[in-house]
């Protein structure tokens, strides 16, 4: 699969175009309580007890046809900034490719655990993934050791997509505790195992621990892929291993998962 570098480079010039734009304008497409649109600095604290995350984002996902029905809380009409008039194309073209790599990616998955190839793609017709373009300043070291573009976290549903820059700060938690840099590789793509994966899996796919630093004295733009299927997908490890061996955790559907997930992380949902 060609993962196009000039797409991808059109969204990212795009994406630095709308960051460095006014607050005026990226207020015009303010997040939405459908989780599409601009989420400003403080809107996202991925940890509990960390301070906000340093980061600006911009959301979309499935874009919906006419007639399509919008009836999922996180899931609905995007928003786009229309003083960039290539900002919409750019940024469903990225949506596609990362889509269409992230169910190549499960048909591996699913084939690993000798399960039918489409088993973690099935019902994803109108999905609940999203795309995100992730804006970080240069974090100055006066702000404390305390502070992270991402505090240490691990991502929500079923697979990610990363996209970075040539800027790096992404950090992984090995299965030791220890911190290390995964720093950018030209031509290649990051991709982590999510809690939902982990979960329908019963921990035999383990979700990654991960976080951003950026004192790189530049600004940071990573682009990402969140793939969830549809809503009413059960998460179930009994639907892989059997009744009998005992899950770690109870049934629940993606989108009830999700919900609680946004309702802890996101200041507008509170």
């Amino acid at each position: 699969m060609v993962f196009h570098k000039k797409k991808i480079e059109a969204l990212r010039n795009d994406g630095l175009k709308f960051f460095r734009s006014s607050k005026e304008n990226k207020e015009l497409v303010a997040i939405s309580e459908r989780h599409r649109g601009w989420l400003g600095f403080g809107g996202a604290k991925m940890k509990d007890d960390a301070k906000p995350d340093l980061k600006e984002s911009f959301i979309w996902g499935y874009e919906y046809q006419t007639g399509e029905v919008d009836d999922h809380p996180i899931r609905g009409p995007n928003k786009w900034p229309d003083f960039i008039p290539s900002f919409k194309e750019n940024a469903l073209n990225y949506f596609d490719l990362a889509d269409s790599l992230a169910k190549t990616l499960l048909e591996g998955f699913a084939l690993g655990l000798d399960l039918k190839r489409d088993f973690f793609i099935r019902n994803a017709t109108q999905p609940l993934s999203r795309a995100s373009l992730v804006y970080y300043p240069d974090q100055p070291k006066k702000m404390g050791d305390d502070q992270f573009g991402v505090s240490a976290h691990t991502d929500f549903g079923v697979l990610t997509v990363l996209c970075q820059d040539t800027v790096g700060g992404l950090q992984i938690q090995d299965s030791s505790g220890d911190w290390f840099h995964a720093p950018p590789i030209e031509g290649t793509l990051v991709v982590n195992v999510a809690d939902l994966l982990s979960r329908w899996t019963n921990g035999l796919y383990k979700s990654t621990p991960h976080r951003v630093v950026n004192q790189s004295g530049k600004e940071r733009l990573s682009i990402v892929l969140a793939f969830d299927p549809n809503p009413e997908t059960y998460i179930n490890p009994a639907d892989i291993f059997g009744k009998n061996q005992k899950s770690l955790s109870d049934p629940i559907t993606c989108g009830d998962y999700l919900i609680w997930r946004f309702g802890k992380a996101f200041s507008y949902r509170k």
